[in-house]
């Protein structure tokens, strides 16, 4: 009963050694991740497969020869194709210092399973809880961001058959540099284990209806774990009073879960006066419209807490703030967000991703 089986994390877990776990880690230095496949990339000048060799020519073959890729515009690379059963239990990514101009240029997608449709599909910043573009510090269990770019998840991601997870450079210009590393246990995958799901969304509320939907059309059975939020001000004065609402299992107009507003929900009190990063939920971003409007990143993972459904899931929130007057007032704002949950496959087809020129506030 206590064998090790993957799913059981935790400094708990150390001790325990399973009898068929075997540790693997893909990164561009071993693409496939197999066994005894690491390094052994020989230095050539002019090889497009090798475009930092130049830095080893002279070392030769096990000397960093191949550390990065260099995705061109418009190309998708394959940061990971592998068979099951494995789990994933850590990705880190690295791009160039700074993310103006290509970090939700650049998209993740991961396929479980040979499915025809990814089961994450989310701009690479934001995916990190790094909203805008914007560098800040993230300090959680399931993500951590450090300076000056390097991109760290640790939410769990079983696959049974196949993981596939790409990164597509839809900016018009080449990135200089992808650094990655994913690491996964060969193991067996429980067959209670869900799989993981990653969806972004972009929109701007109206005065009319200041509902911002973070997901919805979600259908089968699983529990929903984390939602981040990118939220850019387009009104002045507080802008967080909105209520966040879970439609579980057949909730129409009126959800099962209701929350009492934005800053509630993200475990803070009286206007977010100060940032803060902890292990389940966090307000990161200090950008109080020095250059533009206010912009916030907001996280909160359901870590401890998780929002169980059987049948189906709509989660919502309000864009609500205060009239000079002290009352609520509905407010028109841009919003970003990610939800992030698991569920048994199959899952409902994700919307469009938008246009690039979408994916940023107006």
């Amino acid at each position: 009963m206590n064998d090790f089986r993957g799913l059981n994390l935790g400094l708990g877990a150390l001790p325990l050694l399973g009898s068929n776990v075997r540790t693997r880690s893909i990164s561009a230095e071993n693409p496939t991740g197999e066994k005894g496949k690491g390094g052994m990339a020989i230095p050539k000048l002019n090889d497009p497969y090798l475009p930092h060799a130049d830095f080893s020519i002279e070392l030769g073959q096990g000397w960093k020869v191949r550390p990065f890729l260099k995705p061109k515009s418009g190309e998708t690379v394959t940061l990971m194709d592998v068979e099951g059963p494995g789990i994933i239990q850590h990705i880190w990514i690295a791009t160039e210092p700074t993310w103006q101009g290509h970090g939700r240029a650049c998209i993740l997608r991961f396929y479980w399973d040979d499915e025809e449709t990814p089961s994450v599909e989310v701009p690479m910043t934001d995916f990190f809880a790094v909203g805008h573009d914007i560098f800040a510090a993230v300090n959680s269990l399931a993500v951590t961001v450090i300076p000056a770019s390097a991109l760290n998840c640790y939410w769990p991601m079983p696959f049974r058959k196949r993981a596939r997870i790409t990164f597509t450079n839809e900016s018009k210009k080449d990135l200089h540099l992808l650094a990655f590393q994913i690491t996964y246990a060969e193991t067996e995958v429980p067959e209670n284990a869900a799989y993981f799901h990653a969806q972004w969304r972009r929109a701007v509320t109206e005065f009319s209806n200041p509902d911002y939907t973070i997901v919805d059309n979600i259908k089968g059975k699983g529990k929903y774990v984390g939602t981040f939020l990118a939220w850019t001000q387009l009104s002045e004065g507080w802008f967080g009073e909105g209520e966040i609402k879970f439609f579980i299992d057949g909730d129409k107009e009126f959800p099962t879960i209701c929350g009492t507003g934005t800053e509630d929900y993200f475990c803070g009190s009286y206007c977010f006066p100060d940032t803060y990063s902890t292990a389940y939920v966090g307000n990161v971003l200090e950008h109080k419209g020095e250059n533009g409007p206010p912009k916030w990143s907001l996280y909160r993972w359901h870590i401890m807490d998780p929002i169980y459904f059987d049948e189906d899931l709509r989660v919502t929130i309000q864009a609500l703030g205060w009239w000079p007057y002290k009352r609520f007032r509905p407010l028109e704002e841009d919003i970003a967000s990610v939800a992030y949950w698991y569920q048994y496959e199959p899952h409902i087809v994700f919307p469009v991703l938008p246009e690039l020129n979408k994916r940023w506030p107006r």
